[in-house]
């Protein structure tokens, strides 16, 4: 078993793609949104006058096809390579292989360690228990008829006067 010794430039080299492929990401959804939505739809319009003497189509967004999953898909590898590249700054990674210059100790402050011991997780099912009364409730004495909620009392129509304004119910319970 032989090891292989590789130079600094070989190891650049090798370095350069993975430090550099989320910024390249960025640029590429950038300029391919940069396109669809502002050069496109121009350079579209202008070939219909041109061609037509007048604008006949409007440019559908290629982007937008397949109700924008590029979109979504793009959020989704952006988002999580950002929270990636957190969590390795969090870590201590540094960008490229070159150690940063540390100007203080901590930048962060530390939490207190906490001596009470935490159980360990059971892989039980939650056994339900009946509720507890708070307040015991009085019985009635005597049954009451129970009232509907959306009871309207009848009345007699009214006549409407041509000059009145018109009315609308707003509270949907007639």
């Amino acid at each position: 078993m032989a090891e292989e010794v590789k130079s600094e430039s070989e190891k650049k080299k090798e370095d350069w793609m993975n430090s550099k492929w989320r910024p390249m990401m960025g640029w590429m959804y950038m300029c391919v949104c940069t396109f669809d939505f502002m050069i496109a739809p121009i350079l579209w319009s202008i070939v219909q006058t041109v061609g037509h003497g007048s604008v006949q189509t409007q440019w559908q967004p290629l982007t937008l096809q397949g109700a924008g999953l590029f979109h979504v898909a793009m959020g989704a590898v952006l988002g999580i390579a950002a929270y990636g590249r957190t969590q390795e700054k969090l870590n201590g990674a540094n960008n490229g292989g070159l150690a940063m210059p540390s100007t203080s100790t901590s930048t962060f402050p530390t939490t207190p360690s906490v001596s009470t011991p935490v159980p360990a997780p059971t892989m039980s099912a939650p056994v339900a228990t009946a509720p507890i009364p708070v307040m015991s409730r009085p019985t009635p004495t005597a049954p009451v008829a129970p009232t509907p909620i959306n009871s309207v009392t009848p009345t007699a129509p009214v006549a409407l006067d041509p000059s009145d304004p018109p009315m609308r119910n707003t509270r949907n319970d007639l």
